[in-house]
């Protein structure tokens, strides 16, 4: 096997070579676009009912087109950032090639961790695995194909970021800087990468974030107590504003005055006399002002501690940093009113400082965790309203990019019912190749083309099928890469309790990368069987969809009281748990379903395109109840113009559903 070294190049020109062509086809009408999801505006419950100027705001759906909204984004950053440069005109978004300030990212670093997610529950503690989906976020693990070679690790991981990189200086102003944090582990490689993308001309420091921590002993290396944050400039004119270190890296700072030492004499710097005059005697020093004082400008070796366990800030995630971090770098390359981005999210620590120095923001992550957790942080500080997106026609664009455009849908359906365990039906019986069966059973199984959306024409298709299609079938099983919010709601009104009729299963989005090389399907298939009883064992996860269902309305006056009913997980055994924290979620969802709801949030006044969530509550949120592992389940909000009101939820596994009821 080549080293780093040898593919190196490699990994540069094939880098160079794929953000290329995404740049030179953004023009394209086929071009990637952001799916507005939620349209959020700040109001967590805290009195049931107070709604504020803002989320009126939103009720009555006054928005200016040419207002920015800072923006919440799950995906893949690669093709985020594609949708960021070419825009969106049929939604009035502009491109923002040319217009972020500042870019600070905190990319995974090649350790070989495996980041999974603690769930605290009533009664049990779960963790999570990643979802295929949340792989680069929480499996710190890398493998792709550089020169022909399949490679892993570290030539991986760089093949992974050059073109992210690419494009992150394509989005940068001409006055803009981009700071990459990292450790040792990837660190000296990446800067290679970035000489390459911005020029070493435009490198300005290697800061060194020093911390403390607690270290187990080693007798062969130092305790690593520093990380590394690369910082470059798109060009030579980029902005900087000098951070005085003897004055705002001193906790005096805080008290409005500080000791200098001009020419041997103690003098009182003052620079916010109001704070100053009542803590200091200024008899005892010659007083000048902060304008007088030439200070020493902070240096590149950064002592900000860890954040402490019991900090208001921390979240509870892995990765999450200290947002006097943040606030450094923020404050240093960027003004107010500048736009600031994170492409590498996690907890949202770049976004939540942006809001508080007065930035915009813009923050990306591929973890459902990570933009749960953001969501939630950010609706807890009361940021401005924010959109929360995702990528439009993921799985099309995964496609076009793995097998190329040429692609056939029926080949693809194929090995979708094939690594399900389903036996496909002869052409001349099954013209679109995505009908299959379970084999000694009367279970027919369904795939759905990656750019459709499982909504109300397919499940009549389906009923059409499972009751028609040779002679008909006891059950039926429909595969989809996308689905309606509003799924359960629409297969009640179908096939009614239909349970044990119909299945929902969500092919994994990462499944194309899974297909990339010629022997992949085959090691698959060969790992898939299906026992006598019907029980199919795939290596493959087709994860669960899931249903909410709300008790009926009652309008008291002017406002409507809504509660949850009831919260429904289709197919349990297809969540990302192993057996032993199966079994814990089989008994939470006998006794408690709606301890699963992480989040939800009410929209008064639904126009049936664009949810805008004026009222949530999440896990967590102890403002009404004291209750840290349940949401509230009743609420009462006033009643909008409309005479639709659309609740949403999402479960603690990221899982999204929506209900709409008719008030009026």
């Amino acid at each position: 096997m080549s080293s780093i070294i040898e593919l190196l190049p490699k990994v540069v020109s094939e880098g160079r070579r794929e953000a290329n062509r995404i740049l030179e086809g953004l023009s394209n009408t086929s071009r990637i676009s952001l799916q507005t999801n939620e349209l959020v505006a700040p109001n967590k419950d805290r009195a049931q009912s107070e709604l504020g100027a803002t989320a009126l705001a939103a009720i009555s759906g006054e928005r200016r087109p040419e207002r920015w909204t800072n923006r919440l984004i799950y995906g893949d950053n690669l093709l985020a950032m594609q949708a960021l440069l070419a825009g969106d005109p049929d939604t009035g978004l502009p491109s923002i090639r040319g217009k972020i300030d500042l870019i600070y990212i905190d990319p995974p670093y090649d350790s070989k961790a495996d980041y999974r997610t603690k769930i605290e529950l009533p009664g049990a503690s779960i963790d999570s695995k990643p979802t295929v989906l949340e792989q680069f976020a929480y499996a710190d693990t890398w493998s792709n194909s550089v020169g022909g070679e399949e490679v892993k690790g570290t030539v991986a991981y760089l093949k992974y970021m050059y073109p992210r990189l690419v494009l992150m200086r394509e989005l940068l102003s001409e006055k803009g800087s981009i700071y990459v944090h990292l450790d040792w582990h990837v660190g000296d490689y990446v800067k290679i990468l970035l000489d390459d993308i911005f020029g070493k001309e435009n490198f300005r420091n290697d800061i060194i974030w020093s911390y403390h921590r607690f270290s187990r002993r080693s007798n062969n290396l130092f305790p690593h107590m520093h990380d590394s944050i690369l910082f470059y400039a798109k060009t030579k004119d980029n902005y900087y504003e000098p951070i005085p270190d003897d004055v705002r890296n001193n906790d005096r700072y805080e008290r409005g005055y500080h000791v200098v030492v001009d020419n041997g004499v103690k003098k009182l710097l003052v620079y916010n006399e109001e704070k100053a005059r009542q803590k200091v005697d200024f008899s005892k020093y010659d007083k000048i002002s902060y304008t007088n004082v030439t200070a020493t400008t902070m240096g590149d070796v950064w002592e900000i501690p860890v954040i402490n366990p019991r900090a208001d800030e921390r979240v509870d995630y892995a990765t999450q940093k200290p947002e006097k971090l943040l606030e450094r770098i923020i404050k240093a390359s960027s003004n107010e009113g500048s736009i600031v981005a994170d492409f590498f999210g996690g907890s949202g620590t770049t976004a939540a400082v942006a809001e508080k120095l007065g930035r915009k923001w813009i923050t990306s992550d591929i973890g459902k965790p990570a933009t749960m957790i953001m969501r939630k942080r950010f609706i807890d500080n009361e940021t401005k309203e924010f959109f929360y997106q995702s990528i439009g026609d993921y799985q099309r664009e995964q496609m076009s990019a793995t097998f190329g455009s040429r692609y056939r849908i029926g080949d693809l359906n194929q090995v979708v019912l094939q690594l399900y365990g389903a036996v496909p039906f002869r052409p001349e019986e099954n013209p679109k190749h995505n009908l299959g069966r379970i084999p000694r059973t009367k279970h027919l199984v369904m795939v759905v083309s990656p750019s459709a959306v499982v909504g109300y024409n397919t499940l009549v298709e389906a009923q059409e099928y499972m009751e028609t299609f040779q002679g008909g079938w006891d059950k039926i099983t429909v595969l989809g890469w996308t689905f309606d919010p509003k799924l359960g709601e629409i297969a009640n009104s179908i096939f009614g309790d239909f349970d044990n009729v119909v299945d929902f299963r969500v092919i994994p989005p990462d499944l194309l990368d899974q297909l990339k090389s010629k022997t992949s399907f085959k090691k698959l298939h060969e790992k898939v069987a299906v026992d006598e009883d019907g029980t199919i064992r795939t290596p493959v996860r087709f994860t669960s969809l899931q249903y909410l269902t709300l008790k009926d309305p009652v309008i008291i006056g002017d406002e409507v009281e809504i509660e949850l009913e009831n919260y429904v997980i289709l197919s349990a055994d297809a969540l990302p748990l192993d057996e032993k924290n199966r079994k814990k979620m089989d008994e939470i969802i006998a006794r408690d379903p709606l301890a699963l709801i992480e989040y939800w949030a009410i929209d008064p006044n639904y126009d049936g395109k664009t949810f805008r969530s004026v009222w949530q509550d999440y896990r967590g949120n102890t403002d009404n109840d004291g209750d840290n592992l349940h949401v509230i389940t009743k609420t009462r909000i006033p009643l909008g113009a409309s005479s639709k009101v659309a609740v949403r939820a999402v479960d603690v596994f990221g899982l999204e559903s929506e209900v709409v009821l008719e008030v009026k």
